[in-house]
């Protein structure tokens, strides 16, 4: 034993000599100052949205003769008078309450339409499921530029061109495919066994759906929920296209303002701040479920 013991307190050094060199700077680095790493990069990425959020609390004399940054210096200088001027401009309001009308029913219907479809690609029998998933799938790889004319055409043969309706129609359809195809993943990982023992209880697809199926995929149905409420809150083809100027969202309504009034940035700046804040504050009230649709399945 003691000869034994000599020979593992010899070959410990050779071996810590024999570590790579990029092992030991990882050992050493693993701790806080990795910590205090991402966070000076996190802080980074928040530099455009401090500097705009501090230029929209500046007047538009302060704006033009100096950068944000030199507001440390007289912080005494900022003022809500730029978000007093939004509010009293009827158009960018409008154009807020008309994304809002558009991102939220294009989000719930996607979200609600791709879970029924992707329960059903799932687990449920119907002849050509798998060649019907497989075209819903084929039109992940669509752009959104190619279907532009010929549903602007349709839209306005049916009346729907320039309507609200009509943009969140487009976008609904446009969200579905990728909402089934994560959908339907998602539930095929679902245990078999779970929903034979709920259908010899006497449940029914409808409250299987609502009472097994749904309770387990709300982490996937929430990264569904957010990507969506992202994609169609910033969009602004679609909303150029199919809008006109009384259904403008806000990204088509800061876009006209520039245009028309290039000087007037005491509305375009609290007016871009509010238009970016709030897909932060949705993300991040709902970041727990999507870390948690992000990671499902990946460990077992």
């Amino acid at each position: 034993m003691t000869a034994l013991a000599t020979e593992v307190r010899e070959a410990a050094p050779a071996a810590a000599a024999r570590r790579s060199l990029g092992s030991r700077i990882a050992e050493k680095l693993n701790g806080g100052l990795v910590r205090v790493f991402l966070v000076l990069v996190g802080l980074f990425w928040l530099v455009p949205t401090i500097g705009l959020l501090i230029s929209s609390l500046r007047s538009p004399d302060d704006m033009s003769a100096s950068g944000w940054w030199t507001v440390f210096t007289k912080p005494s200088r900022l003022t809500f008078d730029s978000y007093r001027k939004l509010l009293e401009n009827g158009d960018i309001t409008h154009s807020l309450l008309n994304t809002v009308l558009i991102t939220v029913p294009a989000t719930v219907l996607v979200v609600v339409i791709g879970s029924l479809a992707g329960y059903a690609f799932a687990w449920m029998e119907f002849p050509g499921r798998d060649w019907w998933f497989l075209g819903v799938v084929s039109l992940l790889v669509v752009p959104v530029q190619v279907a532009l004319i010929p549903i602007a055409e349709l839209f306005g043969k049916i009346g729907l061109f320039g309507t609200i309706f009509g943009v969140v129609l487009f976008h609904t359809g446009f969200g579905l495919p990728f909402a089934v195809f994560l959908l339907r993943n998602f539930f095929a990982e679902i245990p078999r066994e779970l929903l034979e023992a709920a259908r010899l209880d006497g449940a029914g697809e409808l409250r299987l759906f609502a009472r097994v199926v749904m309770p387990l995929g709300g982490p996937a149905i929430a990264s569904l929920g957010i990507f969506q409420f992202l994609w169609v809150w910033n969009d602004m083809l679609v909303a150029l296209v199919f809008t006109k100027s009384g259904t403008q969202p806000i990204t088509v309504a800061l876009q006209t303002q520039v245009r028309q009034f290039g000087n007037n940035i005491d509305v375009l700046a609290p007016g871009a701040f509010i238009s970016m804040v709030i897909p932060l504050a949705v993300f991040f009230a709902f970041q727990r479920q999507f870390v948690s649709g992000v990671m499902a399945g990946a460990v077992k």
